[in-house]
Parts: structure tokens; sequence; C-alpha cells
């Protein structure tokens, strides 16, 4: 009896925070599936008429392709640096970097956007003192300018998580290997690497984040129609928001929702064991 009532109190505490999620979150959710099913005005039903119709579309083809591209390229990239730098960082070398890696982030994306302009328009910067003739920004050019963007300004953030979780490792551990014989390389690999595994998990799902809202600086970039390198979901949804076309919205919305959770999942921070919290 005393267990049951415990349950019930510590599920009073969740109450708010679920009746907040469903109101905000589910329910839209839901409508949004609904909505993904029925035609323009929401009425009658079509069945799976408006997911053949988004698959079949180039333009959701195209930008499908793109994100996923732009996402498979810079978040590896980017947590690979990151790491790299983390514990260049944290063994003893590039200091002044720590004091600066997040200034990039402070920098608005107007302004960000204004000097890449400057340096890569075509009558800019590089093409003006290297006497190139190259359209960096309406061109194939403009996927790696914008992964370059991606990269220099969210690389100190994620510089700073792996700090935070190299800093959880405890140091004996790397002074035990170090006694019996072990290099940087086998301690990074046997010790690091194990260690940031929860860590992992959490950067993973930031920096996808973080890479699916680089639509900022596309936009900025290079307009509402961009080069059909960088041309991404985000744009076809602006297209589709502007004509109206909601029922492709709500379809391509569950999506691309579906192929996301299909993306974290196998990385999520997995329970170990049970938490004590209802336990006799």
């Amino acid at each position: 009896m005393k267990k049951n009532y415990a349950n019930l109190r510590y599920f009073a505490f969740l109450v708010p925070s679920l009746a907040g999620v469903a109101v905000f979150v589910f329910l839209p959710f839901a409508d949004v599936v609904r909505r993904s099913l029925t035609d323009v005005g929401g009425k009658a039903i079509i069945g799976f008429g408006n997911y053949k119709a988004v698959v079949m579309n180039e333009a959701f083809r195209l930008a499908v392709g793109n994100t996923c591209r732009f996402l498979l390229m810079c978040v590896p990239l980017l947590l690979l640096f990151s790491l790299i730098l983390a514990n260049i960082i944290y063994f003893g070398a590039g200091k002044f970097y720590r004091n600066i890696c997040l200034l990039p982030m402070a920098v608005p994306v107007a302004s960000l956007v204004f000097v890449w302009n400057m340096v890569f328009h075509r009558n800019g910067l590089i093409n003006t003192y290297l006497d190139f003739s190259v359209d960096w920004l309406n061109s194939y050019w403009s996927f790696w300018v914008l992964a370059a963007t991606f990269l220099w300004k969210n690389m100190g953030y994620y510089v700073v998580l792996w700090l935070a979780g190299l800093e959880s490792i405890p140091g004996e551990l790397y002074e035990a290997a170090a006694v019996d014989g072990a290099g940087f390389f086998s301690g990074f690999c046997h010790i690091t690497l194990p260690g940031l595994r929860s860590m992992f998990s959490a950067t993973l799902i930031l920096s996808v984040t973080a890479a699916l809202k680089c639509y900022r600086e596309s936009y900025l970039l290079a307009g509402e129609y961009p080069d059909k390198s960088i041309y991404m979901v985000q744009h076809l949804f602006h297209n589709w928001f502007r004509d109206m076309s909601v029922e492709k919205m709500s379809a391509g919305a569950v999506i691309l929702v579906c192929m996301f959770a299909v993306m974290v999942w196998p990385f999520r921070k997995k329970g170990e064991g049970r938490t004590g919290l209802f336990d006799d």
C-alpha cells in the first residue's frame, strides 16, 4: 500500500510536464498526421496519396538528399575535429584556443553572412586577390562554403562539451596506464573513448540538431532559391508554406520525423539498470 502511494506521489510531480508535452507536442503532431491523410481543406480523407505525392516530388528528394549529405559530412567532421582539439587542449596544448573557442557563437548570423559574402562573392576578396572567377555562392562550391561556415561557428561549443566529458574521466586511469607502459594512442582508445561514450550520445544529437538549423546561413547566403547543392528541406517547406500546401507539409513532416527518429534511435543513451526510484 505504501509503495502504491509513493508511486502516485511521484507521478503527481510528472503530471504538469506530461500535460504540457501532450498539449503542445503530441496533440499538434497528431493533427499533423491527420492532415497528412486528408486533402488541402482537411476534410476529405485521401489516405496515403499525399505521402506518395511527396515522395515522388523531385524537389523533396533533392532537399532530403542535400540535407542528409550535409548531415553525413558535417556532423562526423564536427565531432571528430572538436574531439581532437579538446584532447589537445586537455593534455596541455592550445590553452589560448580554450579562451576564445566560443567567440564564433557570439557573432550574429547576419554579420557572419555579410562577411562571408564579402569573401566569397563573385567580385569578393578571394577572386580579387587570387585572380579567380569562381561564383562560390551560386555553384557547387556553395555547399563547401556552407559546410565551412557551420564547422567554424559550432566547433568551439563542442570542444567545450568534450572537455567536460574529459574532466569526468578519473586522472588515475591515465596514470595507471602510463605506469603500465601505455602510450597516448592506447590511452585514447582504451580510456578516453570508453569514458566519453555517454557524452557522445549527447553531442551527436546536439550536432544533428545544429546541422538541421543551418537553414539560416543557407538562406542568407544564397536567398530563397539557392544553388541545387544547398537546397535544403527548410527551403522546400518555406515554399510549401508560401503556397499553402498544408497537406504536403504535413506528409513531409511525418516522413522526416520518422527518418530522424530512425537516425538517432541507435545512439540514444540506454539506462544502466534500475534507478531505485520505485524499488522496494
